[in-house]
């Protein structure tokens, strides 16, 4: 007999693989195969998505699950299936995401999780590279090496490495050890006249990454209010103070936006600059705080050598709360 339902159980959990727990089980899903179809599909990654929250603090936790997909077949009479039956697919998820060109499902890569082949750091600051530590058995920054283990749990699986201070170039290792499987270029940049501002953002490996702006910077406050018109006339004398107007403001509250330049950067950042408007959780550091910021920008020309020469990226950034707090 031919498989007439499938029955998805989906368990997502946190720790090493195969250490789920009763409560793990998030889903329960079934599904019947339509005659003219061959096969039963599941889309589980936006339910997925929803157990991986993105709380960043200047603090680079990993942020991944395990994902196990317990599949029962049954046939035309609702009798288990007896091949292969139950199915059961341990999957590792992050909170990334494929382009259209690179096919369904793509797998985006297993070592260093960004996209550029430059980073740009102020003098004198360090800097945070994010890897996968499954695929990585070492990384060489300058002449240290830094050898990577994975013991299997969530928590490390995407790694953070300090990059030190003024150093020139990282080299990532394939778990041989003699695989040069990624380069990075450091450029420290010494900005004198302009305070480089830190924006960090979960790039299209579901991972934090940072992008400092080194030039300019404006903010500006953006107020809205409404308004209503009062009797100010006071009964016992048939008057009104001229200090009391008659129009008031209720509800008065603003938004803070602050425009940046990343200052003159290769067009190999246009990745890493394309990343940033896609993402949907960024953070600016500001002022000794992390806060929350929405990307206001949204057209993104390109730029190359050939047609610009030098790159200079603007973007406008919306603080993403009330100037006056009205958290209830």
């Amino acid at each position: 007999m031919s498989i007439k339902t499938a029955a998805l159980n989906l368990y997502i959990y946190e720790g090493t693989q195969s250490s789920y727990i009763a409560s793990d089980l998030k889903y329960r899903i079934q599904k019947e195969r339509i005659n003219s179809d061959t096969k039963i599909n599941f889309e589980i990654a936006e339910l997925v998505r929803d157990y991986i929250d993105h709380t960043f603090n200047d603090d680079y936790v990993s942020k991944c699950v395990w994902v196990l997909a317990y599949t029962t077949l049954f046939d035309e009479n609702n009798e288990p299936y007896t091949y292969s039956n139950p199915q059961s697919n341990t999957y590792l998820a992050l909170d990334g995401y494929g382009y259209f060109e690179e096919g369904i499902n793509p797998e985006l890569s297993r070592d260093a999780l960004i996209s550029s082949n430059d980073v740009y750091l102020p003098e004198g600051i360090t800097g945070k590279l994010p890897i996968f530590a499954e695929g990585v058995g070492k990384v060489i920054i300058d002449s240290t090496t830094t050898q990577i283990t994975d013991n299997g749990n969530t928590n490390q699986k995407i790694q953070y490495l300090t990059i030190p201070s003024n150093s020139s170039t990282v080299k990532v290792y394939a778990t041989d050890d003699a695989t040069i499987l990624k380069t990075i270029t450091i450029s420290n940049i010494c900005e004198p006249k302009f305070t480089p501002y830190k924006i960090t953002f979960v790039n299209k490996f579901g991972v934090y990454q940072d992008l400092f702006a080194f030039k300019k910077s404006v903010e500006n406050l953006n107020v809205t209010d409404e308004r209503y018109k009062r009797n100010i006339i006071v009964n016992n004398t048939t008057s009104y103070p001229t200090y009391s107007g008659q129009s008031e403001r209720y509800n008065v509250n603003g938004n803070t936006s602050i425009n940046l330049n990343t200052g003159f950067v290769s067009e190999d950042m246009n990745q890493t600059i394309e990343e940033l408007f896609l993402s949907e959780n960024v953070w600016i550091r500001y002022e000794g705080k992390t806060l929350p910021v929405i990307p206001k920008t949204k057209t993104l020309q390109f730029k190359t050598s050939v047609n610009d020469r030098l790159a200079n990226y603007t973007i406008d950034f919306e603080f993403a709360f009330n100037k006056i707090n009205s958290v209830r």
